[in-house]
C-alpha cells in the first residue's frame, strides 16, 4: 500500500529538476539557475540501431550557485556563474566523443559544470524523446564535494609524441630500445600500429570498415604482448589520463573512432594516426617504416633511427 509520504517522494522524484532541489535543500539555502527544455538533436544510444541517427534530447538543470554579492550590486556579468556556462557545458561534452549512456552524459555534464568556482551543488536531467509513446530518462545530483579531484584535470593534458609503427616494425629488432628512448622523453608517447596481416574483406563498407578498425587493435594487443610497459587504451579519458601521469601508450582506435563527432572516415592507419595527432595537439608525429610524412611530421625507416 502506498503512503501519503510515499506518494509525496514519488512526486519529487518525477517532478522538475528545481521542485526536486527545493524539497531537498542544502543545509545552507542558495541561489538557483536553471535551463529548462533545452532540446539537442543527439546520436547516442547503447542499441546498434542508435548508431547512425539522431534523436531528440532534452535537457533540464538546475545549479545552486553561491553568489559574490558585490558583483550583483555592481551588475557585473563577470562575477556570476553565467547562464551560458550550462549550454557550454552541453556543447562541450556532446562534441567530445559519442556516450552510449545518459547516465555518462549526464555525469560529466555536471562534473563539467562543477568546475566553475560560483557553483555549488547541480542537478541535471536528460530524457530522450523518441523512443517510444513515453519519455525515458536519468536524473542525477552532484555537489562540489562529489565530483572528482578537478583540480588535477583544469588545464591540458600534456601534449604527446604520437609514433606510427608501419607494417613488421612491431618486431624489429630495435623495438625494445626505441621504446627505452620513448619512455625517457620529455613528452609521453602514444604508439599506433599497423597490422601486419591483410583482414578478411566484407562486401558492405559499415562492416569492412569495422574489420580494418579490429585488425588495428589486434596489433596493438600483439604489441602489447611483446612489452609490458606498452599499455593498450581505447578511450579518449584513459588516454588523457595516462599522458598526464606521462605514460606510454598503445592507442585501440575503434570505440574512439566510431564515437568521433567528426571523425575520419575509413580505417587507414596513417590517416586515423594523423587525426589522433590532431587531437592531442602532439608535439610531433613520428613515422616509423610507414613512408613519408607532411610538414611538421617525421620519417624514419627503423626503430633504431628514431
Amino acid at each position: 500500500m502506498t503512503t501519503q509520504s510515499d506518494r509525496a517522494a514519488l512526486d519529487v522524484a518525477f517532478a522538475d529538476p528545481l521542485t526536486r532541489a527545493e524539497a531537498d535543500p542544502a543545509a545552507t539555502p542558495r541561489d538557483r539557475i536553471a535551463l529548462r527544455e533545452h532540446i539537442r538533436e543527439v546520436e547516442i544510444g547503447a542499441f546498434q540501431q542508435e548508431r547512425g541517427v539522431t534523436q531528440r534530447i532534452r535537457f533540464d538543470i538546475v545549479c545552486e550557485v553561491t553568489l559574490d554579492a558585490e558583483a550583483v550590486a555592481d551588475d557585473d556579468v563577470d562575477g556570476i556563474l553565467s547562464y551560458d556556462t550550462l549550454i557550454d557545458a552541453i556543447s562541450a561534452e556532446l562534441e567530445a566523443e559519442r556516450v552510449n549512456l545518459l547516465e555518462t552524459l549526464a555525469e560529466r555534464i555536471a562534473t563539467r559544470i562543477l568546475w566553475q568556482p560560483h557553483a555549488a551543488r547541480v542537478f541535471v536531467r536528460i530524457d530522450k524523446l523518441d523512443r517510444g509513446p513515453h519519455v525515458l530518462g536519468i536524473e542525477i545530483v552532484r555537489s562540489r564535494t562529489d565530483a572528482p579531484q578537478t583540480a588535477a584535470l583544469e588545464g591540458a593534458a600534456p601534449r604527446p609524441r604520437v609514433v606510427l609503427l608501419g607494417p613488421g616494425m612491431a618486431e624489429a629488432p630495435g623495438l625494445p630500445a626505441m621504446i627505452d628512448r620513448l619512455t625517457a622523453a620529455d613528452a609521453p608517447a602514444i604508439l599506433c600500429v599497423t597490422p601486419d596481416f591483410s583482414p578478411p574483406r566484407a562486401g558492405a563498407p559499415l562492416a569492412q570498415r569495422r574489420i580494418d578498425l579490429l585488425a588495428l587493435e589486434q596489433a596493438a594487443w600483439q604489441l602489447a604482448a611483446r612489452d609490458a610497459r606498452c599499455v593498450v587504451i581505447d578511450s579518449r579519458t584513459e588516454l588523457d589520463w595516462a599522458l598526464r601521469q606521462g605514460n606510454l601508450s598503445v592507442w585501440a582506435p575503434s570505440r574512439m573512432i566510431l564515437d568521433a563527432t567528426e571523425g575520419p572516415g575509413g580505417a587507414d592507419p596513417l590517416a586515423l594516426t594523423r587525426w589522433l595527432a590532431e587531437a592531442f595537439d602532439a608535439v610531433e608525429l613520428v613515422l616509423v617504416g610507414a613512408g613519408p610524412g607532411r610538414a611538421h611530421e617525421r620519417a624514419v625507416a627503423t626503430p633504431e633511427a628514431l
